[in-house]
């Protein structure tokens, strides 16, 4: 018989973070999260290596997260892990995990799609800063390291992909110009820090002419490397001399690309509740311009705390939660995905 309030464990294990959460309902009762810092000093994450920690270091964080829920084993009612997209060695890693564990303590499975999830992680109780939930219909924007993209949300499972990047990754993006700035990976914190003392309007950077609501950040990687290269040459101290104002600047850039984009989706939708998602909706220069642009144009906006943002297992819990709640079971043979859905629910208009 189900429960009414269940104990769902949630497993993410799609990138370089190794992270287990437990959930009642929407209450959170541990969210651990181990961060593979040994990717730094290779500039980007190794997909073999990454598979090889989550490997080792799952079981610990499976036992920090029963510790720290002060439940035992027993109590859970259903396992909920990451099906993908992401690396295929590092989801094959959680998903065993989690078969594993479902088989020993004879309760279902549930897979989950981590960009439903990211949406979805805005049903946690306070894990954005309304401290409310969003009501449907809404426009979610999913920006992180491996994905930028618009999705149409008429309900927890009736999600449509209406704009999504045609290239490069908003996070990947920032990371590769970071790399040519000189900050070590990863590097879009340290241009968020460096552009709180900047002036934005020092540099202009323009913007990609793409149709529709789809993204593309290929040509401005290319524009502002070659732009930082070429100053570089006339004055090997451009960059020092320039920090600040570069970092402004390039922040800018990419926040007006986003708003632009959201603001013609809300046009085209009549939606004007956005819901932010990703790791990169951390970043304090995207939120603020967000803020202010939604005040202005009477938006409804929900920005994650950063806890929620990047990825985590709480997340996968609270899908898990709604699928649980909806009979949504998985099948024991399930076999992961590394690459986005376009669709991740039945068609909607």
């Amino acid at each position: 018989m189900k429960k009414k309030n269940p104990i769902i464990i949630g497993i993410e294990s799609s990138c370089d973070e190794t992270a287990v959460s437990i959930v009642e309902s929407n209450n959170i009762l541990s969210n651990i999260i181990i961060h593979q810092n040994i990717h730094k000093k290779y500039g980007g994450v190794v997909p073999e290596l990454a598979a090889r920690l989550h490997d080792e270091k799952l079981l610990e964080a499976f036992n920090k997260s029963i510790f720290v829920a002060k439940i035992k084993q027993n109590q859970i009612d259903a396992v909920s892990c990451t099906i993908g997209p992401g690396l295929i060695n590092s989801l094959l890693v959680g998903c065993s995990f989690s078969k594993s564990l479902a088989m020993g303590l004879n309760i279902p499975i549930i897979t989950v799609d981590h960009i439903q999830a990211h949406i979805l992680v805005h049903f946690i109780k306070n894990a954005n800063f309304n401290n409310r939930f969003p009501t449907f219909p809404f426009l979610g924007l999913v920006i992180s390291g491996g994905h930028t993209q618009i999705i149409k949300v008429n309900g927890y499972f009736y999600m449509k992909v209406i704009g999504s990047t045609l290239d490069n990754a908003l996070g990947e993006t920032i990371d590769k110009i970071a790399r040519k700035i000189g900050f070590n990976y990863p590097g879009g914190s340290s241009i968020e820090i460096y552009s709180k003392y900047g002036n934005n309007k020092k540099f202009f950077f323009p913007k990609p002419l793409i149709k529709g609501l789809n993204f593309s950040f290929s040509g401005l990687k290319t524009y502002i490397l070659k732009f930082i290269e070429n100053q570089t040459k006339k004055d090997p101290f451009f960059i020092k001399n320039n920090i600040h104002d570069l970092c402004a600047s390039i922040q800018k850039s990419i926040s007006d690309i986003l708003i632009d984009k959201m603001n013609q989706a809300v046009i085209e939708t009549d939606i004007n509740r956005i819901v932010l998602s990703g790791g990169v909706s951390s970043n304090k220069e995207i939120i603020n311009n967000f803020s202010v642009h939604a005040k202005k144009n009477n938006w409804d906006l929900f920005i994650p705390k950063k806890c929620f943002a990047t990825d985590n297992g709480a997340m996968i819990a609270i899908t898990g939660f709604f699928k649980y709640k909806r009979n949504m079971f998985s099948s024991i043979k399930i076999s992961p995905y590394s690459k986005c859905k376009q669709i991740y629910s039945p068609t909607i208009s």
